[in-house]
């Protein structure tokens, strides 16, 4: 488009120091996890979200500005919003506040989600449109086990009306398959909630690679083993994810391209 020019992460005033340490942990790693979102090619352009409560009092959340793609957001560019996403400071970037219906019922319904992600990757689609959704196939998903709800489709989520269904249908769960449109985790932290997102893509991507060989042609595990797979996964996802995982994932996103702490 004439006009349109690239944005560099120099032409972004830089808030480190101007907010509170925590507040710039928060977005330091959530800049990097849409980094790694990007990385990893479940993008959508400029489309889904992924959020971060904001620490102390107020109910205010990190969200990526509308018009920046995954592969642009930085720690400074992250937007600060109320519950109904509309900026809390001024910024020169755009917001998406319908966008943030999904998130925004979320963080307030549970406490324990400090991060909320969702993606509209082919294969969460895929599996979302499988009445069956997500089979005990393989090891990724079995330790993701029963800590998966399910929405049904409602038509683009504007409708703030849907949150209080949403809420309903995530229940205790920390990840959700939104029928005929994606996935979405949770977690108590940025990392532990890109983790869980990543197990449920991988397990979503194996099951539609499984199931291209045709059902008659699956070695189901034997009877107990998802059971027992989903008790280690409960005990340790969120172990290995804050304190092996995501420090890994961090240390690559510095690695390639580190301006997005800036």
């Amino acid at each position: 488009m004439k006009g349109a020019q690239p944005i560099a992460s120099s032409d972004i005033p830089s808030l480190e120091g101007k907010v509170s340490d925590e507040e710039w942990d928060a977005r330091v790693n959530l800049a990097a996890a849409y980094r790694m979102v990007a990385h990893f090619g479940w993008d959508d352009l400029i489309f889904t979200h992924l959020s971060a409560r904001v620490p102390g009092p107020e109910h205010h959340f990190l969200l990526n500005p509308y018009n920046l793609m995954f592969e642009e957001v930085t720690a400074s560019s992250l937007v600060k919003v109320d519950q109904n996403g509309n900026a809390v400071d001024e910024t020169p970037f755009m917001t998406n506040p319908a966008g943030f219906v999904i998130h925004s019922a979320i963080h307030m319904a549970r406490e324990d989600a400090h991060a909320v992600m969702h993606l509209h990757t082919p294969n969460g689609i895929a599996v979302s449109t499988h009445k069956d959704g997500l089979l005990p196939l393989t090891q990724h998903a079995m330790l993701l086990g029963e800590d998966i709800g399910f929405h049904e489709y409602e038509g683009v989520a504007v409708d703030m009306e849907e949150r209080e269904r949403l809420v309903a249908d995530l229940g205790d769960k920390s990840m959700m398959i939104l029928r005929n449109h994606g996935t979405l985790a949770t977690g108590g932290s940025v990392g532990e909630c890109f983790i869980k997102l990543y197990y449920l893509e991988k397990a979503c991507e194996m099951q539609n690679l499984a199931l291209a060989a045709g059902e008659a042609n699956l070695n189901k595990p034997p009877q107990g083993a998802p059971e027992i797979t989903a008790q280690q996964g409960q005990a340790g996802l969120g172990i290995v994810a804050n304190m092996l995982a995501w420090p890994a994932l961090l240390r690559k996103a510095y690695r390639l391209d580190p301006s997005f702490a800036t």
